[in-house]
């Protein structure tokens, strides 16, 4: 379905959030998920309570009416006393603080000149309390889009909450080690103009944060929420995208949803919708309200000076490193923008090893591991063992070309058999070509040059085993 966004009143918005590493935001535990079988098991019922003018929120009382109870793994090297709700929080995080307020100002934001801890009711489980602490921490920002300026009027400092593992009709379990990690979070106003735009959006946010020191990297590291409405519809929330590619399909999707209901003269509530993996969305909950917000008494307001502000060093954005390795080492844009989205050493190496050519350099970070993963089934190649490969090369003991196979033998055996690359001397290496022409009279050229590439590989360099190929063949 082809649609005109403008004209069928399209708003959307979004809201990232984005981990921190380093320790928790209450407690000195270590922001670490772990996978593996808990240390202990708890079991909890939570209840809603009212706010300060007696009212229940919404979608805490959609919960409740559940009338679940929660199961919590927990492993005693990253969860306390904290994330078990029996202790009060410890003192705030200041690392956190600080990244949140790099976000701050990459986004133009204005920061607020004291951050007070507010509690935002939660009880479907994911917070043993019953809440999840957040404060606000700049307003007013904003970031910059092909399509016009999209305005972020709030960035956030708030917990993550514990991790869904297993959900019956009788209980949910989760996994507490998720549970306090530092998240900021960025929304912006609803000034997306298509879909498409969207993606832009969140790409551009992304950006900034992975630029950042201290910002967590990975799959599940980085969670976007999208609002959707259109004229004469109520704002829906879209969670769980798990791909930005698959952004625009979701959004576009929920707008078909929303016109069809419409049609069908059908109110459209204001509602949190989860996103499935064919792209449409399905129920999760009512639209929290103002209601769930209240203050936290436990944790004291933190100033933020001039002087923190003024000590605040922006380190270089991701975009702008990329287009300085394009310019100053005439990388392809792919390549550039690869080795700096996973700040990958490249500089280091390129310094350190002068007299390889940056380029190839940046092949053996980027497309050996994958060319090593396709034919020798290896996962990963350590920096270590790429430069111990780095250096017998500039030592001139393997050939550039080998690159691939010294790695490989490397990583299997633990050694490289530098016999294996010992190069041939010219005399050598033409004898040997001429008697693999011999032997392969009537062959195709291609044909010839396989089997001497095969077998001489390692041994001279490709071009020089190239050229004597199609010099001896030509004859």
């Amino acid at each position: 379905m082809s649609l005109d966004y403008k004209a069928i009143g399209f708003k959307s918005g979004l809201e990232v959030h984005q981990e921190l590493e380093g320790h928790k935001l209450f407690c000195k535990c270590p922001t670490i998920i772990k996978t593996t079988p808990p240390d202990f098991q708890i079991k909890r019922y939570i209840r809603a309570s009212a706010s300060e003018l007696g009212q229940i929120d919404v979608a805490a009382r959609f919960e409740l009416l559940k009338k679940k109870y929660f199961l919590y793994d927990g492993y005693n090297d990253v969860t306390c006393l904290v994330e078990l709700d029996e202790s009060p929080p410890e003192s705030l995080n200041q690392d956190a603080v600080k990244i949140a307020l790099q976000v701050a100002l990459f986004l133009k934001a204005e920061i607020v000149d004291e951050i007070q801890f507010m509690r935002k009711i939660i009880i479907d489980g994911s917070a043993t309390s019953g809440f999840q602490r957040t404060a606000l921490v700049a307003l007013n920002g904003v970031v910059e889009t092909s399509q016009g300026k999209v305005s972020i009027p709030t960035i956030c400092l708030e917990e993550d909450a514990a991790k869904t593992i297993e959900v019956t009709p009788e209980y949910k379990k989760y996994n507490l080690s998720r549970l306090g990690i530092p998240l900021v979070e960025i929304a912006t106003s609803p000034d997306i103009k298509t879909p498409e735009h969207a993606k832009e959006v969140a790409e551009k946010v992304g950006m900034i944060l992975r630029s950042i020191q201290g910002v967590k990297r990975g799959l599940g590291t980085i969670r976007q929420d999208v609002n959707v409405s259109i004229k004469g519809s109520s704002r829906v929330e879209l969670k769980g995208f798990q791909d930005l590619r698959s952004m625009p399909r979701v959004i576009q999707i929920e707008v078909e949803r929303q016109i069809k209901l419409l049609g069908s003269k059908e109110k459209i509530s204001p509602e949190v919708r989860k996103v499935e993996a064919d792209f449409t969305s399905t129920f999760l909950r009512p639209m929290p309200g103002a209601q769930r917000m209240y203050p936290e008494t436990d944790v004291k307001p933190f100033k933020i000076t001039r002087e923190l502000v003024k000590s605040i060093k922006l380190p270089e954005l991701l975009a702008e490193k990329a287009e300085n390795f394009e310019e100053k080492y005439k990388l392809n844009p792919d390549w550039a923008r690869e080795i700096a989205k996973k700040n990958l050493p490249f500089e280091i190496l390129v310094k350190e090893f002068a007299s390889l050519d940056p380029i190839f350099i940046a092949k053996a970070l980027l497309e050996v591991p994958k060319e090593l993963k396709a034919r020798f089934e290896i996962e990963t190649v350590s920096l270590d063992q790429t430069k111990q490969v780095l250096a017998l090369i500039v030592q001139k003991k393997i050939p550039q070309d080998a690159v691939k196979e010294a790695l490989s033998e490397l990583i299997k055996q633990g050694k490289i058999n530098l016999g294996n690359y010992q190069k041939m001397s010219d005399v050598d290496l033409e004898k040997e070509v001429k008697l693999i022409i011999a032997q392969n009279q009537g062959a195709q050229f291609n044909a010839v040059m396989g089997i001497a590439m095969a077998k001489l590989k390692g041994k001279a360099e490709s071009k020089k085993i190239v050229e004597l190929v199609k010099r001896l063949t030509e004859k």
